[in-house]
């Protein structure tokens, strides 16, 4: 039975290999041919972000005990999704190799959870304070773009870029606070679908944070004390995204 199954499968495959052979009218055929062109894109991502925990703690939050030792670990819990609009230029290199310049926006909101080891609730658990980091990034990207023959109305790619951000948002009575300023390494996979009036290109890139995106001096802000431990609860940060975008071309 299982070899019947495996050979019905062979089967298929041969079958829709031979189909793919089959040439149709192309849209657009010289498209590609432009030395520039340029181009819109909107998107949705998930973000998170790579917490380094202090570990144990001395803090004096001025309550008359004195110094006192604190043990809290932070991380984002889940992964929060975003949106992304934005422009494209994209200059032809030769058939194969395109360079793209894509200045755009990242919108989102990131949860933290804070566990306070230090301090139980009756349930003998640790207590929980929680942080809605909101986030709002002007990028500009640099890709570069390595696509296979186009085929058909479609065309697989492989991209590897580098993406600076500007963060714009970020509050001082926050627990933790972003740097203004980070860079991402992004690698994806992406296919052009040629259409009658213009060109679709669905993305999926994942994106890392090159720095440490943890503004350190924002502990030396804080007004209330009480807040200090969670504040220092971490000494390194590290941004994460994955990224889903439709370029219209």
């Amino acid at each position: 039975m299982i070899k019947r199954i495996t050979l019905f499968i062979i089967f298929l495959a041969a079958l829709a290999s031979v189909r793919a052979q089959d040439r149709t009218v192309q849209n657009r055929p010289y498209t590609d041919l432009r030395t520039f062109h340029f181009g819109v894109l909107v998107g949705t991502h998930l973000q998170d972000l790579e917490f380094v925990n202090r570990g144990p703690q001395i803090i004096d939050i001025e309550d008359g005990n004195g110094p006192t030792e604190k043990i809290v670990s932070m991380d984002q819990d889940r992964w929060d999704g975003g949106f992304t609009v934005g422009v494209l230029g994209e200059l032809r290199i030769n058939q194969t190799l395109q360079l793209r310049v894509a200045p755009g926006m990242y919108f989102g909101t990131r949860h933290l959870t804070f566990h306070n080891l230090s301090e139980l609730n009756s349930n003998g658990e640790p207590t929980e304070e929680t942080q809605e980091l909101k986030t709002a990034y002007i990028s500009c990207a640099f890709d570069l773009i390595a696509a296979a023959p186009r085929f058909n109305n479609h065309r697989p790619y492989i991209m590897l870029g580098i993406n600076p951000m500007i963060n714009l948002s970020g509050k001082d009575d926050d627990y933790i606070k972003l740097k203004r300023s980070d860079a991402y390494l992004e690698v994806g996979v992406g296919c052009d679908f040629y259409l009658p009036y213009f060109k679709l290109r669905p993305e999926l890139k994942f994106m890392y944070g090159l720095s440490n995106c943890l503004d350190s001096k924002h502990v030396s802000n804080l007004r209330d004390k009480r807040m200090l431990m969670y504040s220092n609860s971490v000494s390194e940060a590290h941004s994460k995204m994955i990224a889903l975008t439709f370029y219209f071309e």
